[in-house]
């Protein structure tokens, strides 16, 4: 029978870093597989359904919404993004650890959904090599990359909800990092489970006359 994964949510400010890490780790390890989100936006040049998205109607969208088939969802510039359920119980039963990439309020409500999922929230060692990281990247005007440092600031009243910060300040480091973390997480998954089998086994046929 194979191990059954878990499910790690990523978080972080944009210029973080994220993107290039999870295709990192996901070239690195072959036991990883990143969550597709489905969407009501049409696809654009290059893109495939099942592949950068599941794309569906607005009235698919709602029906999934209704027959609680997704963990998380939300509303952004009139399109739905969604994390159907489906997707990530059965690559979990595979044995795979999905990544799921969102924000902090579709984190926690994948916790409520997941309690044993965990999650990693990514930031650069600074806020001023965050802002030279959004600069540094040169398709943005200032008043975008302002908007960007603005979210970042509310984002950070949350980060105390992850179960570890991952600082990005070097690539390899941070990606064997995230890959350590996981794999302590199935560690501890492994026990508690085992742990609470036999506690329960053995308060079965515990008899106080047998002392």
């Amino acid at each position: 029978m194979e191990q059954q994964g878990i499910l790690a949510v990523v978080s972080g400010f944009s210029g973080a870093g994220k993107g290039t890490l999870m295709k990192e780790l996901l070239r690195r390890y072959d036991n990883y597989a990143l969550s597709i989100s489905a969407t009501t936006r049409q696809p654009r040049a290059g893109e495939a359904d099942g592949r950068e998205y599941f794309f569906v109607s607005e009235e698919e969208f709602r029906q999934m919404i209704e027959e609680d088939r997704l963990v998380e969802y939300a509303q952004y510039v009139n399109h739905y993004y969604g994390t159907p359920r489906d997707y990530v119980v059965q690559q979990m039963a595979r044995g795979k650890d999905v990544i799921l990439e969102i924000e902090i309020q579709g984190a926690l409500k994948v916790k409520k959904r997941f309690p044993d999922a965990l999650l990693l929230f990514v930031t650069p060692p600074s806020a001023q090599e965050l802002l030279r990281r959004l600069v540094g990247r040169g398709t943005e005007t200032i008043e975008v990359i302002n908007a960007r440092l603005k979210r970042a600031a509310e984002e950070a009243s949350g980060m105390e909800a992850y179960d570890y910060l991952l600082i990005n300040d070097q690539i390899d480091r941070c990606v064997e990092e995230m890959h350590r973390l996981i794999q302590l997480q199935h560690r501890r998954t492994a026990y508690h489970l085992d742990f609470l089998n036999q506690m329960r086994e053995e308060l079965r046929h515990l008899d106080a006359r047998n002392l």
